[in-house]
């Protein structure tokens, strides 16, 4: 149940975003622009980092949601439990891994965050562009898990593949387009 009184308790974060049109456009298209414009990551591979985020927060609306979307795109169904459950074995590309690791670190100890791990981002082949594209994924859903639990926005389980569709085939400058001015 939402927070906000003057919104039905079953909303969705949708429906936030409507009643607040001013801060949620904003939000919306740096979204378009941190999961679906260029960026040395696939679609797929910035949705996985979202929900792993959202996992180790225990966000399970935007987790839900998240993994949903990244399922949408081609990442396997189950991947994201067995990479919470434990990163080493789960059947993630090798290269991803030290990118998630590095978001781990960022989302639950960012202090302790070292050259080091960045160096291991570098090793795997990625540049410097793909560590602030992944700090910018981590970052957003770091906010927005918090955003979400602060609101106690949540939803059934039923709507995860629902918002995972329109957010497939519209993305989030759909949703942007869906607020009034």
């Amino acid at each position: 149940m939402t927070y906000l009184k003057s919104l039905p308790a079953d909303s969705a974060l949708l429906q936030v975003f409507e009643a607040y049109p001013r801060t949620s456009r904003p939000l919306l298209e740096l979204h378009e622009s941190v999961l679906r414009e260029e960026s040395p990551f696939t679609v797929a591979e910035r949705e996985l980092m979202a929900a792993y985020v959202s996992g180790l927060n225990d966000c399970t609306y935007c987790h839900g949601i998240h993994t949903a979307t990244a399922e949408a795109f081609g990442v396997p169904e189950g991947l994201l439990a067995d990479a919470l459950a434990d990163l080493d074995s789960a059947e993630v590309d090798e290269k991803l891994k030290p990118v998630l690791r590095y978001l781990g670190i960022l989302t639950r100890t960012p202090a302790l965050l070292t050259p080091a791990d960045a160096e291991a981002v570098y090793a795997a082949g990625w540049d410097e562009r793909a560590l602030y594209d992944a700090v910018m994924v981590g970052a957003l859903f770091n906010f927005m898990n918090r955003m979400v639990e602060g609101l106690g926005v949540v939803a059934d389980k039923s709507y995860f593949p629902v918002s995972a569709a329109r957010l497939h085939d519209h993305g989030y400058h759909g949703l942007a387009t869906r607020l009034t001015p």
